[in-house]
């Protein structure tokens, strides 16, 4: 897969992810409150998850001794 062809992928995903986002906010049966509060949850949720994906990506980098194409791939998943 090219690396444009990838970046359209993630792009769609997302933009996906976002459409189905606004989606269940405007037909969902609960207050705005409980709305705010999950939505708060799953943010601190993701971040934590970025942030140990991020820290793994660092670590493993290490392990490269430098070189990019060493490196065995990403198992973080959002």
């Amino acid at each position: 897969m090219s690396k444009k062809s990838e970046q359209a992928a993630l792009l769609a995903f997302l933009t996906g992810a976002a459409v189905a986002a606004g989606a269940a906010l405007l037909f969902t049966p609960k207050t705005g409150r409980e709305v705010r509060e999950r939505l708060g949850e799953a943010k601190e949720d993701a971040l934590d998850k970025l942030k140990l994906c991020v820290k793994n990506a660092k670590y493993r980098a290490k392990r490269t001794n430098g070189d990019p194409l060493n490196y065995d791939g990403g198992d973080c998943w959002i």
